[in-house]
């Protein structure tokens, strides 16, 4: 039974701290997950909160080998960075390929293949996640070590912020999805606490009015620029980006919408018109809405869902991306386990994400 006979010396926080730190390769890199070939690389975007919630669990040392992981990276395709500025100068036409990518492999190196790679997001949390760990360590001397990959990164973002691209699920590369703008605008907050350029400040903004001046006919966040769907990842635009505050009325309407379409049985889904393995609750997904109940008080609400979560770990611990035992398709489920397998499990970044939700629950706590 799910949640039940794991080793009584070891609670789930300890399984997902050691889970991490065994599927973090020597490059720094972490692997989405280890018994999943589709998802065999280290995406930035998942790197990037995987690391935060090492962090915050004691474990710097790992979020600091993730950090030097990206910062090669991003040098050694920096290149790439200057083409676009010249191409744009030119008036030139950008390319698919002439964008950073959003995975790597575990060494650091473009993947050879056609997934939809033109994602921003990963850029965005790799500068917010180096802010977090400067902030919180005291030590701020990587913004001078890693001085050239944050202002790639920076001039990289400044460039493509407002071009359509590929949200966080890998979908609708030709839309613009606020929950990714969150990624960037968190990012280039938290590093210009470091900076403190005018410059930052003004993109920062522009980017946050762009995202306030763009909501649903009612007044809320849509999945992306047009749309009237909603996406459980808009939570990002409160928690952890700070668009707007929790209890903004934008954030609110929002967050209302999400409990009213996504939240079910216990967990949350992505979005309503999700067929992925039929559309199921994500583990990660039900830690960020109850993270954003513990910004609001609702410590009750925030309880239901942790002991959701903690019930979809197996006997050895592991969690799973998705639970969609509960599909209302059973041919869509049948199709993706004969394309790919069934479901991703261990998903580091669920194992992330309850440490995160751990971590917020213990510092109420104190």
């Amino acid at each position: 039974m799910k949640g039940k006979g794991l080793n009584e010396l070891k609670d789930l926080k300890q399984i997902s701290i050691e889970l991490i730190l065994e599927n973090q390769n020597n490059f720094g890199s972490y692997v989405a997950s280890p018994d999943y070939p589709v998802y065999s690389y280290s995406w930035l975007r998942d790197g990037s909160f995987i690391a935060y919630s090492m962090l915050i669990n004691g474990e710097t040392d790992s979020c600091l080998k993730f950090l030097n992981w990206v910062d090669g990276t991003i040098r050694r395709y920096k290149f790439k960075v200057e083409k676009i500025s010249e191409k744009l100068a030119n008036n030139q036409t950008l390319n698919p390929e002439d964008f950073l990518s959003t995975r790597y492999t575990l060494a650091g190196m473009e993947a050879q293949d056609n997934w939809p790679n033109f994602q921003i997001d990963g850029y965005g949390t790799w500068l917010w996640c180096l802010a977090e760990y400067c902030q919180l360590t005291g030590d701020d001397s990587l913004i001078e070590k890693y001085q050239d990959s944050i202002l790639t990164t920076i001039d990289y973002l400044a460039k493509v912020w407002i071009l359509p691209n590929y949200d966080c699920w890998e979908e609708n590369g030709d839309k613009i999805h606020p929950s990714t703008l969150a990624c960037v605008y968190g990012g280039i907050e938290g590093i210009n606490q470091f900076f403190k350029t005018k410059e930052l400040s003004v993109l920062s903004e522009e980017i946050r009015k762009f995202i306030l001046s763009n909501l649903t006919k009612d007044k809320r966040f849509p999945k992306y620029i047009g749309s009237e769907s909603v996406d459980s990842s808009l939570l990002w635009l409160s928690v952890p980006f700070n668009i707007v505050e929790p209890n903004h009325p934008v954030m609110k309407k929002t967050v209302q919408v999400i409990e009213n379409k996504l939240l079910y049985e216990g967990g949350v889904k992505r979005y309503p018109e999700d067929t992925f393995y039929g559309g199921g609750q994500w583990v990660l997904m039900t830690c960020w809405l109850a993270w954003y109940y513990l910004e609001i008080g609702e410590t009750q609400k925030a309880g239901k869902l942790f002991d959701w979560i903690k019930m979809q770990s197996d006997e050895e611990g592991n969690l799973p991306e998705q639970v969609y035992e509960d599909a209302s398709d059973s041919d869509i489920v049948a199709d993706w386990e004969k394309r790919w397998g069934n479901a991703a499990k261990p998903l580091l970044w669920s194992h992330a994400m309850y440490l995160v939700l751990v971590q917020k629950f213990n510092s109420l706590q104190s």
